[in-house]
């Protein structure tokens, strides 16, 4: 194991050269300035989303935002008192207020009270489906039925119907941890990844259905009744794939390679898991690694090294190379 530990961690980057939810290179500059009190590159950065309509980006950036926001506020608040019907700074507010909602002990009266903010982001870039999946974490947490979950549902798809944030607010609506169950999570997930363009990360979702199952409070018990092991495998197996479409080190697939690597660990495919690690590079995320450990990176990086000890383990020992040597006339060996 020791001989082979080595040479298996060709690809994989030292430990103090991976980082923790790094932004790229369009939003690192907003979030210096905001840090430094100045709203007006994110607001530049959101404006531009929405024209060109890059509703993927605008969704991942307005969540790193809010974030930020969530911990240094003014720099919002100052951006709010400027352009106050700001589409964009609607929308970072709407994603802010959810998110404290959601970490009250009162959860359903607080997300109730900032409906009218999504509303209000929502009125603001009828085009835009970030706020609708916005609405659909907030139906989550307030308990809507699933008559009013389709509805918004509908909203969603109809400004984007590939949208993978919309896709993953939906799967947790229909999970079992919430509303729905394991099998119509699966099910939900499989139609939309058949459904997805090339390279979407909507063929993801099936392994987002797999971590949902394996973290289910049902455990490896009743939950593998209605789920079968190879429905997991084949959910692996097609993110495998979709990786595979990405350049190793690319920040864009990063959150479903780490995801993929957890569950591909937790099926015990440690060789498959490696490579998951090499192509991730530098790119740690929270998700899902937030969910075993408070120390997020540490735990990321102590199963990186456990898969390649795993992997090491398990090739077969190559023989000690000899020299040969001869016969002296003494008997002994030269």
């Amino acid at each position: 194991m020791i001989r082979h530990t080595q040479h298996l961690g060709a690809g994989l980057l030292d430990d103090d050269e991976v980082l923790l939810d790094v932004p790229d290179e369009r939003l690192g500059p907003a979030l210096v300035a905001a840090a430094l009190g100045d709203h007006g590159p994110a607001a530049k950065l959101l404006a531009a989303t929405r024209e060109g309509a890059e509703w993927e980006n605008r969704d991942r950036y307005t969540t790193r935002l809010a974030t930020f926001a969530h911990h240094r506020e003014g720099w919002l608040g100052d951006w709010l008192a400027a352009s106050p019907r700001d589409p964009d700074a609607l929308l970072v507010k709407a994603e802010l207020s959810v998110r404290r909602a959601w970490e009250s002990p009162a959860r359903a009266e607080r997300l109730r009270d900032v409906g009218p903010l999504i509303e209000a982001a929502a009125e603001a870039a009828p085009r835009d489906p970030v706020p609708w999946r916005i609405a659909l974490d907030h139906a989550r947490g307030t308990h809507a039925a699933h008559s009013a979950f389709e509805e918004l549902w509908a909203e969603a798809v109809g400004r984007s119907s590939h949208h993978y944030g919309c896709h993953v607010s939906a799967l947790q609506y229909l999970s079992a941890q919430w509303y729905g169950s394991h099998r119509e999570c699966f099910d939900f997930a499989e139609q939309a990844a058949e459904d997805a363009l090339p390279g979407s990360l909507v063929q993801a979702l099936p392994v987002r259905a797999a971590f949902a199952h394996l973290l289910s409070r049902e455990g490896a018990g009743a939950a593998d009744t209605v789920i079968a092991p190879e429905r997991v495998d084949a959910a692996a197996d097609l993110a495998i794939a979709l990786s595979a479409e990405y350049a190793a080190g690319d920040p864009w697939p990063a959150e479903v390679r780490n995801l993929l690597a957890y569950v591909l660990i937790t099926r015990g495919r440690w060789a498959d898991a490696l490579e998951q690690f090499r192509l991730i590079g530098p790119y740690a995320t929270s998700f899902p690694w937030a969910y075993l450990s408070d120390d997020v990176l540490g735990q990321f990086l102590e199963l990186r090294d456990t898969a390649r000890i795993q992997v090491a383990s398990a090739m077969p020992l190559r023989p000690l190379r000899r020299t040969a040597r001869r016969v002296g006339s003494d008997g002994h060996y030269a």
